[in-house]
């Protein structure tokens, strides 16, 4: 098929973008063609016409350019990639078809413009690099320690490379991670996007479809590539500099092909990338991907939604730096004693000094998204309202250096320190910038008077010259006595003279005639073309030289990018500090002493979400005294709906909230360091895995048991449910002992295992603990005390009549109830069911069997008591302690 010029350009344009859909520029639309134009009908609603009408008609569909922002985001959203071809030369100019290149492509991690992100949130591209099965690999070969009891040799430890990179901040970093936490890791960064080798099936179908995957050549991951590309990027030799090793290859292989990516779809300068941060594993609180779903720390369970999550209550930041800041601290909460006492020492200075904290608070609000805005300034896609609102932010650094100069706390200082105020960039785009700039910079109109004095005279021209239209038109109708004279301007013939045909005998004879109406005449003269001339030039000259400027202030600010990104992340910190101090002003909370202890003790403390959702004084708070004297493992019984699941939740989030520096909700805290938060809390299924509720909460409690440490907090609640009574009984039972045994990790198990308190009498470091009731008339009142004992009775039978249970079911169950208690508790009211004896030096095993039965015990069944004499009895009971104690 012959191919017009225009369409082969396309073609040219297509060959470069590859899967992604096409926006071609022509003139003011966006026009897609061939399949990208039924697909693009299809998922935004256009209208599908066609091109080249005949034989073989080309699909057709497009949309006006100035809609672009807002067709991007439902494409991204919808998990389409799309190139954006744009004319790079002016059509005035242009010798033949205008030239137009592929200018980006933009993907779900790759996004820029404020249109289509969310100021609070982060918007990640991870990249990911799993060591090929064949390959050998040292790393992981180590001896580790074994729930902080003893010290073994294990086997290789299958790793990851993993890099994070957000476009829109510059921020950079990648890390070593097992290959098993994979998924925990990407639940805490929340990418975008996540970049895989094409040979790679580290993530499920289920898992790319929620990460939004891209498969990349298998060569880009090469360490030697992905080398090559970043030494060259960041303009050095190696990476040493920055703090990488040798046994980071995964890492960098990951970071490689990341940068890569972005280089491949940007198509500018990258510049504000400006530094690979390792990532050290036990840096941070680890916290699973289950655990993070079951706290709802960022997102909640049901909707999804960031309102009712603990990150809705922490954040009173007034900035979008300090907002996605906090998201950070909250996912990576601190395991280093200083490092958050460091924290908690600037919010008690600030939670101290209400005026200072408002007056920062203040101008910090002054301050815009500097982060995002200097990511647009380095990739050319600014606009002149970018550089009038860093101007603007550039303004309050003083104001914010003065605020912090007498501050005691040592990050305080430290942020005072790192904030440069950049006077001479300061002065100069307050100098240049209007107030209120447009979003365009070649529309002009930005560029205050005075700055410039070569624009100050085109523009003068520019604005003089149609005065001087006027008085000219004046001139001619007074000398030619024409009074119906007017001067006309059309953009084909230019200025020109109208005179009607009433008055062609009064035509001078210096008016050139230029064109024939109905009714008159048009003419020129040699002296209105030279001023016409003038006048046309001059405002074009204007613009031209007024977007010459807005460069060279682009330019003034990138070269500060150092500087000012230095300065936004200390602003981002302080705002998070400011905000967390503020919310402990609002609600009461309390500095919480930092201990190297494995301990937990919490006076009154309080649920931080349900706290802040209830009227004032309703929440009622409770103690938590785990560790030394008090037992590290709780067994907490009681009735439903009393808040054991609420109370066991509240002291995991406290925890938490102490790590990252937070102030926390109670009259007093201590806590101690700990080194892994896990959750079981909760019922979920994953059908697409093939996976039940059961299976689902086995596998997350095997890992549990599997990879808790001493300096743990373990919270479980109802382990065992989803299976029959004495299956579940019995793996609660175990998997408490094994806690207790093996691991020694602070533990709240929440259960309906009422046997379970059993366990007090056997196990030193249990505690039983229940929640308080009230019985009055048949009706329960839950008091959601917690306090020491066991608890006997769940009241589930009261609980569904007050959901709605019909009276005869609910009297027949108490009745049903009333049998099986009988056939199940001794005439002590005690149950009948125990376990067999443990043998303690013997390795503890998790079964979903019934106990292996002694053997002894069928030797006494096939005893005939009526034929055997007292003294041979004696004989061999005494056989049997024998072999009991073999």
């Amino acid at each position: 098929m012959n191919l017009s010029p225009m369409m082969r350009q396309y073609e040219d344009a297509k060959a470069v973008c590859g899967d992604a859909l096409l926006l071609f520029r022509m003139g003011d639309f966006y026009e897609l063609f061939y399949e990208d134009a039924k697909t693009i009908a299809k998922a935004l609603g256009l209208t599908l016409t066609s091109r080249d009408k005949g034989e073989n008609p080309i699909p057709m569909a497009g949309f006006p350019y100035h809609q672009l922002d807002g067709y991007l985001a439902k494409l991204i959203r919808q998990g389409f990639r799309v190139a954006v071809c744009e004319q790079v030369e002016d059509p005035r100019e242009a010798k033949g078809i205008v030239r137009r290149e592929v200018q980006r492509i933009v993907t779900a991690g790759t996004l820029t413009d404020d249109s289509l992100l969310d100021p609070r949130e982060s918007n990640l591209l991870a990249s990911v690099y799993s060591i090929p099965t064949s390959a050998p690999s040292k790393v992981g070969q180590s001896k580790v320690e074994g729930h902080g009891k003893e010290e073994r040799t294990k086997k290789p430890v299958p790793m990851i490379g993993l890099c994070w990179v957000e476009l829109s901040t510059g921020r950079f970093e990648a890390g070593t991670y097992p290959r098993a936490s994979l998924l925990d890791e990407l639940e805490r960064l929340e990418p975008s996007e996540v970049l895989v080798r094409d040979d790679d099936a580290i993530l499920s179908k289920e898992d790319a479809d929620r990460w939004s995957l891209s498969r990349r050549p298998a060569w880009q991951f090469g360490i030697e590539e992905a080398t090559r590309v970043l030494n060259e990027h960041f303009s050095v030799l190696d990476l040493s500099g920055m703090g990488w090793e040798p046994n980071d290859a995964p890492a960098i292989s990951a970071a490689g092909a990341a940068l890569a990516y972005l280089q491949e779809t940007q198509k500018v300068s990258l510049s504000h990338i400006r530094q690979l941060i390792p990532a050290r594993v036990g840096n941070s609180l680890e916290i699973d991907a289950a655990t993070r779903r079951s706290l709802e720390l960022t997102h909640t369970i049901r909707g999804g939604d960031r309102e009712g999550s603990l990150l809705e209550v922490l954040d009173q930041t007034v900035t979008a730096m300090g907002s996605r800041r906090l998201y950070d601290w909250l996912a990576s909460p601190l395991i280093k004693r200083d490092a958050i006492e460091l924290r908690l020492g600037a919010v008690e200075e600030l939670f101290r000094d209400s005026r200072g904290r408002q007056a920062i608070r203040d101008a910090l609000d002054e301050v815009y998204d500097l982060e995002r805005l200097l990511a647009r300034i380095a990739t050319s896609r600014t606009s002149p309202r970018d550089l009038r609102q860093v101007g603007r932010s550039i303004a309050e650094f003083p104001k914010i250096k003065t605020l912090l100069d007498s501050r005691t706390s040592l990050r305080l200082q430290q942020i005072q320190q790192s904030i440069e105020p950049c006077p001479e960039l300061k002065s100069r785009l307050e100098t240049a910038l209007e107030d209120d700039c447009p979003l365009l910079a070649k529309d002009g109109g930005f560029i205050r008077s005075g700055f410039d004095t070569r624009l100050d005279e085109l523009r003068g021209l520019a604005v003089g010259g149609k005065e001087w239209i006027a008085r000219y038109q004046a001139e001619q109708i007074e000398s030619t006595g024409i009074t119906s004279l007017k001067v006309g301007f059309t953009s084909v013939f230019g200025y020109y003279l109208e005179v009607t045909n009433t008055h062609k005998e009064k035509i001078p004879v210096h008016f050139i005639r230029k064109q024939t109406l109905k009714n008159a005449e048009r003419y020129i003269t040699v002296e209105l073309k030279e001023y016409e001339e003038k006048v046309l030039t001059a405002d074009d000259s204007a613009k031209r030289l007024e977007y010459d400027l807005f460069l060279q202030l682009r330019d003034d600010v990138f070269r500060h990018t150092a500087l000012l990104q230095q300065s936004a992340g200390a602003l981002a910190e302080l705002d998070v500090l400011c905000g967390l101090a503020e919310l402990a002003v609002k609600r009461s909370y309390v500095k919480p002493t930092i201990v190297d202890e494995s301990i937990l003790e919490i006076h009154e403390g309080r649920h931080p979400v349900l706290d802040a959702r209830l009227p004032q004084g309703e929440f009622v708070p409770n103690d938590t005294m785990i560790g030394s004297e008090h037992g590290r493992v709780h067994l907490i019984t009681g009735p439903n709906m009393a808040g054991k699941s609420t109370y066991i939740r509240q002291v995991a989030l406290l925890t938490l909230m102490a790590q990252m520096g937070s102030f926390v909700p109670a009259r007093q805290a201590t806590i101690g360091v700990v080194d892994k938060i896990f959750a079981r809390v909760g019922a979920s299924d994953e059908l697409s895995r093939g996976q039940s509720t059961f299976m689902v909460e086995m596998v997350e409690t095997a890992r549990i048991m599997n990879t808790a440490t001493d300096r743990s907090l373990v919270i479980l609640d109802e382990i065992g449910r989803g299976t029959s009574t004495y299956d579940g009984l019995s793996l609660a039972w175990a998997i408490v002992e094994h806690v207790h045994d093996r691991i020694g990790a602070r533990t709240l198990f929440a259960t309906h295992y009422h046997e379970l308190i059993e366990l007090e009498k056997s196990l030193s470091g249990v505690r039983n603990m229940n929640v308080s009731v009230k019985e009055w008339d048949d009706n329960v009142i839950f008091l959601h005390r917690i306090i020491r004992g066991g608890a006997d009775r769940s009241y589930g039978i009261h609980v569904a009549r007050l959901a709605g249970i019909p009276r005869e079911v609910n009297e027949r169950a108490k009745d049903i109830l009333a049998q099986l208690e009988i056939n199940h508790l001794n005439k002590y009211g005690e149950s009948k069911i125990s376990p067999p004896p443990r043998q303690k030096d013997a390795p503890i095993q998790l079964t979903l069997f019934e106990w292996d039965e002694h053997p002894l015990i069928d030797k006494i069944r096939s005893i005939a008591v009526g034929n055997i004499t007292p003294l041979a009895a004696l004989q061999l009971i005494e056989t049997w302690q024998k072999e009991l104690e073999r």
